[in-house]
C-alpha cells in the first residue's frame, strides 16, 4: 500500500517542484525549494522501491549533476562581467531581446542551476547512504 501511494504521489511532487521552479521569481519559491522537492520526490521513489530500485545513481553521478548546476549558475552570472557589468547582472546576457526578457531568462537559468545543484546534493546524500557497493563491481 505504501509503495502504491508513493508511486502515485511522486509525480505530483515533481510537478509541484516544476511549478515552484518556473514561478519562483514572481511568487514564493525558486530554485532551492524546487530542488528540495525534486530531491525529496526522487528519494521517496527510491526509498519505497528498496533494493529493486533500477537506475539508482552512484554518489559520483549525482555530484556530477550538481556540478553542472553550479557551472550553469557561475556561467550565467559571469556573462555580466564579460560584457562590462556586475556579476549576476542579467541585462548583460548576449540575447537579442529587450532587457526585461534578458533578465527574465537569466533569473530562470540561475534558478535551474540552483535546482539541479540542490536536487543532486540530496540525491547524492541518499545514494551515499543507500548505494550497494557490492553490486557495482
Amino acid at each position: 500500500m505504501v509503495r502504491q501511494v508513493a508511486h502515485l504521489l511522486a509525480p505530483w511532487i515533481h510537478l509541484g517542484a516544476l511549478y515552484v521552479l518556473f514561478h519562483g521569481h514572481t511568487s514564493p519559491g525558486g530554485g532551492f525549494q524546487a530542488g528540495v522537492l525534486l530531491g525529496a520526490g526522487t528519494v521517496l521513489e527510491r526509498l519505497v522501491a528498496g533494493s529493486s530500485a533500477r537506475g539508482m545513481p552512484d554518489p559520483g553521478r549525482a555530484l556530477r549533476l550538481g556540478a553542472v548546476g553550479v557551472f550553469l549558475y557561475v556561467l550565467l552570472g559571469a556573462f555580466g562581467i564579460f560584457w562590462g557589468r556586475a556579476f549576476l547582472d542579467y541585462a548583460g546576457l548576449p540575447l537579442a531581446m529587450e532587457e526585461a526578457f534578458r533578465r527574465y531568462w537569466g533569473i530562470l537559468g540561475i534558478e535551474i542551476g540552483i535546482c539541479l545543484a540542490v536536487m543532486a546534493v540530496i540525491a547524492s546524500i541518499f545514494s551515499s547512504l543507500a548505494w550497494d557497493r557490492s553490486s557495482s563491481s
